[in-house]
């Protein structure tokens, strides 16, 4: 999956990146829910490595180093639950599910804001902004130029500010 890839927009072919968006949508939307599937299953583990973990503590609380004189309260409980490998293995698990899910969501909001672009270029196109008066304009060419321009400025700017 290379997601910045499926992102750009070829803006000279606007009516075959109309024709992909669906298509990327349910790519992303069917990646996210599945990566949501996944981080809930790891939940799910986590919960019942955490309930065993209580319900040994609880049981035999001297092999968790509790000692006898110590009264077992939940936060005793918990605190040592917290501590095991288990349970920070399970967590860490979890943890990693949830980044993947959250990643994937959000690459679905940038599907959503391609969509937007796509339709503020085809308005632009119907109302004829990338004609010109005799060649059409490279937008692409024009971005790139704009953007050296943009990175020369700056580097002028910095040896101006230097000299002061």
């Amino acid at each position: 999956m290379n997601y910045e890839e499926d992102m750009k927009i070829d803006e000279s072919a606007l009516d075959v990146e109309w024709l992909n968006q669906s298509s990327l949508m349910i790519k992303y939307a069917k990646l996210c829910a599945k990566a949501h599937l996944d981080m809930d299953l790891e939940q799910e583990k986590l919960n019942l490595v955490k309930f065993d973990l209580d319900y040994k503590i609880r049981l035999n609380p001297k092999d968790y180093g509790i000692s006898l004189d110590v009264k077992i309260t939940e936060a005793v409980i918990l605190g040592t639950t917290l501590q095991q490998d288990e349970y920070q293995e399970a967590n860490k698990q979890f943890l990693l599910r949830r980044y993947e899910y959250e990643t994937i969501k959000g690459a679905v909001t940038a599907v959503e804001h391609r969509k937007t672009s796509l339709e503020n270029l085809v308005k632009l196109f119907g109302q004829q902004y990338f004609a010109g008066p005799s060649v059409p304009r490279d937008l692409s060419k024009e971005w790139i130029k704009r953007q050296t321009q943009e990175s020369v400025d700056a580097g002028v700017s910095d040896k101006l500010n230097r000299i002061k």
